[in-house]
């Protein structure tokens, strides 16, 4: 491996930080131990800026790059965006229906167990369906909205890396 820069950010396929790196937890670090990736990160993750500053924080997060692309929004470094996660709200999904019909087969005869023409396949002996008439729609309220308000998880994807940012090495130079 060639020698990183101070303040380089890796991900990692193991649970541990390599010699000469910290895993990006948020811990805050004494300024006195690393002037040099102080030097470049300040307080911009955290810390009073006088005796401690601030790892970055990529725990059950997902890295993104500062700036801003064509429609999207623009962030500053250091900036938690997102969330773990949502409640959507009816306004939220598409207008859509749940129409279901019951097409009820009133003669045994044609109730099979296995699929065939002109047959129902279900049980001969016993019906769900007993005294409703054939090709009826059920009752609107049949089908209702689920969730009860609450939310869900908006995480994506994942593989189980670990983020570690690089405390020693070459200092990088800025045109």
């Amino acid at each position: 491996m060639t020698e990183p820069y101070i303040g380089e950010i890796q991900i990692f396929g193991f649970n541990f930080a390599p010699r000469g790196w910290a895993p990006c937890t948020g811990a805050l670090m004494p300024i006195q131990q690393n002037t040099a990736l102080f030097a470049l990160l300040g307080t911009t993750y955290g810390g009073d800026g006088k005796t401690t500053y601030q790892l970055p924080n990529l725990v059950n997060r997902a890295a993104c790059r500062q700036g801003q692309g064509p429609g999207l929004s623009n962030y500053t470094l250091g900036e938690t965006v997102g969330s773990d996660s949502v409640t959507l709200t009816s306004n939220e999904m598409p207008t859509h229906n749940h129409f279901i019909q019951t097409y009820n087969q009133n003669d045994v005869g044609k109730r099979s167990g296995t699929p065939s023409t002109n047959n129902c396949l279900g049980s001969p002996t016993s019906f769900a369906f007993a005294g409703v008439p054939a090709n009826a729609p059920f009752a609107p309220t049949m089908l209702q909205p689920t969730g009860g308000g609450g939310p869900h998880e908006n995480r994506q994807p994942y593989l189980a890396t670990n983020f570690c940012i690089a405390l020693q090495g070459v200092f990088p130079a800025f045109p």
